[in-house]
């Protein structure tokens, strides 16, 4: 998309952010109307995460022309709200292929650009990289300077907590900047408080501050009286007492889309020593209505029509979250101790409706994966049934309490673990590559991969049954088109079913890769048996397969390294069965941003190239 000058005057002087920064401070106000312009145009056409770049529009062009970046490090949470930052940073032009194979990366990239200092895609670690950043410019001596962005959604998390208990402590100089979308303090922010941060910020109060704890240095009683004084003052007109007893000088709030006083605010806060806390209310989809209205639909979007409203809704079969969120309905209707735990991902996991039916059985508990899977613990030991749901690349970091506080207690506790494989246009921090490998290892777990809707919503009836942990993984987007059997029925535990007769090949699939299993058994005359459980695995099944057939090939979208098929190889290891297997999957590295359809091909691991695999192996 080159840019129209006569559209975007403004921008087209600013392509870099050291071309910004010599544009005279009153044209700041048209650069970001120029720019949120250009992101609306530019994502409506790609698709890609929206509401949360329009609300970071000011704050992204006052942090460029008041810090020296890339010199200076800006690190993004998350990086959802990245666009404009992209956009402003030399990346603008390539906007249109963001998300899409080869193209821009749809969260901040350590190799798309030296602006980009911290590769990211899961929430909370801006504060805790920030630090290690601040304390190495420390060290280093040329006067670098660190601010970490971080969201409202993201500060929930502990890890977000830990950095800044452990900063308050270091005292390096960085600052945090709390972007903050909520309307719950919207009151605060006015003429008045823009006044205060501007006053909290500026050098007599600091001076004062900082000379009066000197002074009062060698007088402890007297010291403490002054600082709760201090907080008391400050407490009457800011919510910033928290940030301040965690070690941070909290300013704020003040308005996020006013860039004329934040530019004023960050000069202010730029040379302040210790660690700072800013504290801005901002607008998530600010500037495009509907977006505004409703930001959780708008937070990442197909293309679509900027005068059409709302979006339209692509006609598709139902997803396995549908099928999922169904479920659990159901289930709660039979059992009245059944509860859902989601980390912030209500409606990526299906749950919208079941939040709405049973509210007192339903439980998010913010962006926080270890409280959410320890959580479950303490229901289950209470006697209740708890269900997590979660996707595969946030269960990643529950991964010692699965272990410790589930699997060792033996507790009964499922995952319907949502986006296992591949998700496609998120790219490496989200494919869910490595759930079965990470799984598989720990005693006491029942994994199971369901081929279709219907065995999706048998395995988490029969998960539920389970008197131990157990995981149901299926992947994102619809399904096979397989209506589910109102009925729930429990399947046997560990037991496979044979879905093609051949010979001489047999495939071994787990999960949802079964079509393309077929499609490639068909041209081969393959037998193809759908494993259903990763653990325990179907022993009987794989001995009669293997004395049957030449060759046993299995296939999973996980990680070769550690996967189900790995599992295969050990059992016919520790039975002495020497017979070649073809183990297909992910390879040994991370996987690109791409859609699922692309990536399978790429790969190849569809129809086409499994059955092209098996040849060559057997060739």
């Amino acid at each position: 998309m080159t840019l129209d000058i006569s559209k975007y005057p403004h921008l087209a002087l600013a392509n870099t952010p050291d071309e910004l920064r010599l544009l005279p401070a009153e044209s700041l106000p048209a650069v970001c109307d120029e720019l949120r312009t250009y992101l609306l145009n530019s994502v409506s056409q790609s698709s890609g995460h929206f509401a949360s770049g329009l609300g970071a529009v000011e704050l992204t062009v006052a942090l460029h022309y008041v810090y020296n970046t890339p010199f200076d490090h800006l690190i993004w949470d998350v990086g959802h709200q990245a666009y404009p930052h992209k956009i402003l940073t030399g990346r603008r032009d390539q906007m249109p292929t963001i998300r899409q194979k080869g193209g821009v990366h749809p969260f901040p990239w350590r190799e798309e650009s030296e602006y980009d200092v911290l590769s990211v895609g899961h929430s909370s670690t801006s504060i805790s990289a920030g630090l290690g950043m601040a304390i190495a410019a420390e060290k280093e001596g040329l006067g670098r300077k660190v601010v970490s962005v971080i969201g409202d959604g993201a500060i929930t998390a502990g890890m977000a907590f830990e950095a800044m208990n452990h900063a308050g402590d270091v005292h390096s100089d960085m600052l945090v900047i709390l972007n903050d979308n909520e309307m719950s303090i919207s009151e605060n922010v006015g003429a008045l408080n823009n006044h205060l941060a501007r006053l909290l910020s500026g050098n007599l109060y600091t001076t004062i501050r900082e000379g009066g704890k000197k002074v009062l240095s060698g007088a402890p009683p007297i010291k403490e009286l002054v600082r709760r004084a201090e907080e008391h003052l400050k407490g009457m007109v800011v919510p910033g007492t928290m940030f301040e007893e965690l070690g941070f000088n909290y300013i704020g709030p003040i308005d996020g889309h006013d860039v004329e006083e934040l530019v004023k605010t960050l000069k202010n806060m730029r040379n302040l020593k210790g660690p700072q806390f800013l504290h801005i209310m901002t607008k998530k989809g600010k500037g495009y209505a509907p977006a505004e209205a409703d930001p959780i639909n708008y937070h990442a979007v197909p293309k679509f029509d900027l005068s059409q409203n709302p979006i339209p809704k692509a006609k598709s079969q139902p997803t396995f979250s549908n099928v999922f969120g169904d479920w659990l309905c159901d289930m709660a209707e039979q059992d009245d101790k059944l509860m859902a735990i989601t980390p912030a991902m209500r409606e990526g996991s299906g749950m919208v409706r079941f939040s709405k039916e049973y509210p007192s059985q339903y439980f998010d508990v913010a962006i926080a994966e270890q409280h959410a899977v320890t959580l479950a613990t303490g229901m289950a030991i209470g006697g209740y049934h708890p269900v997590v749901a979660i996707y595969s690349t946030f269960l990643q970091r529950g991964y010692d309490q699965l272990i410790h506080d589930i699997a060792i207690m033996d507790l009964p506790v499922m995952f319907a673990i949502d986006r296992g494989g591949l998700v496609g246009a998120d790219g490496q921090t989200h494919q869910g590559a490595f759930d079965l490998s990470f799984m598989r290892c720990i005693p006491n777990m029942v994994i199971m991969a369901p081929s279709d809707e219907n065995e999706c919503r048998q395995m988490l009836y029969t998960g539920h049954q389970h008197q131990g942990p157990c995981a149901v993984r299926y992947p994102r987007g619809s399904g096979t088109g397989i209506a589910p059997a109102r009925e729930m029925t429990a399947l046997p535990i560990g037991k496979g079913v044979v879905r093609r007769q051949g010979e001489k090949v047999a495939i071994l699939n787990f999960g949802t890769m079964l079509s393309y299993a077929l499609e490639a058994a068909e041209s081969l005359n393959a037998t193809v048996a759908d494993m259903r459980f990763v653990k325990p695995l179907d022993e009987a099944l794989i001995l009669e397969l293997a004395a049957s057939h030449d060759v046993l090939v299995t296939v999973e979208e996980n990680a070769i390294a550690g996967g189900a098929g790995s599992g295969v190889n050990e059992f016919l290891m520790k039975q002495k069965v020497l017979k070649p297997v073809l183990n297909l999957g992910l390879p040994d590295r991370f996987i690109e941003q791409g859609t699922q359809a692309e990536l399978h091909a790429m790969l190849e691991i569809d129809g086409p190239g499994i059955e092209k695999q098996i040849r060559a192996y057997l060739d």
